[in-house]
């Protein structure tokens, strides 16, 4: 019986876990939860997998929350109470939180030399190389749960970046794929907000309409398996069966295939080592009409050049890259942005930063911060 902390238990991924785990009572077992607002969801939660505490993100909901589930459980809030529960006594911590608020939870269950099972790519993104190093230092285990990583993940097996030619990161194509970009600001929200795979929250899936979702990936893929940028590529894959594939130096390539559930990867990361038998849909080979590969739009291309962009200047700007596209994004969804400027006010601000190199973990929470209030300034 595996102990899990699953923080972001109300989001799309998290309720993707908590599917897994009432599959599989015998083998998994909740101890913590935790939400930032959705508080009505999470009492819910609490009430049906009793873990032992829950974190609420937003101190103010905290007397709501306490009246919905009483002394039932123990309630911590805030960043410290995220903090506690990543340090818990839980044998995966599952990082399923959205955006830059993983930073910290995540860089204290590193310091405690957790298995850590991770949903959040902001984290690596911003900060992957200090991530990385602490892990080795704690002896902290990440498993990539994205369902690129992941597939990366299993084709690596016991190897190593030095063994690998190319990392070869799928993509769908997102909600926008063979539309014309003079269309782009005219299509409305619902319709971008309408992933044609993956049933996923609104952020991410305006990321996979920008691909600035295949930008973050290609950061974090870099510093997850010690791959150089250079060798790291996007591939346009509509049919959504290869979430990624691996290509050795010896010429071989491995695949990973699975039907768009993230209950896969899910599963992957909290049985690993082992593997479990599992009753999710099956790949049905033989009524796969089309199995195509494709560049890139180039009317998207940007967020992709973006992300190589970044690792190449390093220091603080993929700080910057993920700071400025996350509050962007903010804006887009309120309606106080066309669909175009998203990219757009991310290019400006970067442009903008002055880089700090070899920087701080101190250094990379500011640079975020800057980049959020830059795009804000713009508006």
């Amino acid at each position: 019986m595996k102990n899990i902390a699953l923080l972001g238990s109300t989001g799309s991924v998290g309720r993707s876990v908590l599917s897994v785990v009432r599959s599989y009572p015998e083998k998994f077992r909740i101890i913590a939860l935790s939400t930032n607002e959705n508080i009505s969801l999470l009492a819910k939660q609490v009430e049906e997998f009793r873990p032992h505490m829950a974190v609420v993100g937003n101190e103010a909901l905290y007397p709501d929350f306490k009246k919905d589930v009483g002394n039932s459980v123990e309630i911590l809030t805030g960043e410290k109470g995220l903090r506690e529960a990543a340090v818990s006594e839980a044998d995966i911590i599952f990082m399923a939180i959205s955006g830059t608020a993983a930073l910290m939870p995540l860089i204290a269950a590193v310091a405690a030399g957790k298995t850590i099972a991770l949903a959040s790519k902001e984290p690596i993104v911003s900060a992957g190389e200090i991530i990385m190093r602490m892990a080795g230092e704690h002896s902290a285990r990440i498993l990539p749960v994205d369902s690129e990583h992941s597939a990366i993940f299993q084709c690596m097996g016991k190897r190593t970046g030095r063994d690998v030619e190319k990392l070869y990161i799928t993509g769908s194509g997102g909600p926008l794929w063979g539309r014309s970009e003079d269309e782009f600001d005219k299509i409305p929200l619902a319709d971008i907000l309408s992933h044609p795979k993956w049933d996923m929250g609104k952020k991410i899936t305006v990321d996979s309409a920008t691909l600035m979702n295949k930008g973050l990936e290609i950061i974090e893929a870099r510093w997850l398996f010690d791959v150089s940028p250079d060798r790291i590529e996007v591939i346009i894959h509509p049919e959504a069966i290869i979430h990624s594939m691996v290509e050795f130096v010896d010429g071989t390539v491995l695949a990973g295939l699975f039907c768009t559930d993230m209950r896969f990867p899910v599963l992957q990361a909290l049985a690993y080592p082992d593997i479990v038998r599992s009753s999710f849909p099956r790949i049905d080979f033989l009524n796969i009409k089309n199995f195509s590969f494709h560049k890139p739009d180039t009317a998207r291309s940007e967020a992709i050049n973006m992300a190589f962009d970044a690792l190449r200047l390093g220091g603080t700007i993929p700080a910057v890259l993920n700071g400025a596209n996350e509050t962007a994004v903010r804006l887009f969804l309120d309606g106080r942005i066309h669909f175009s400027d998203i990219t757009k006010k991310v290019r400006t601000v970067i442009r903008k930063h002055c880089v700090c190199n070899n920087p701080s973990l101190d250094d990379i929470v500011n640079a975020e911060k800057w980049a959020r209030e830059e795009v804000l300034l713009t508006c």
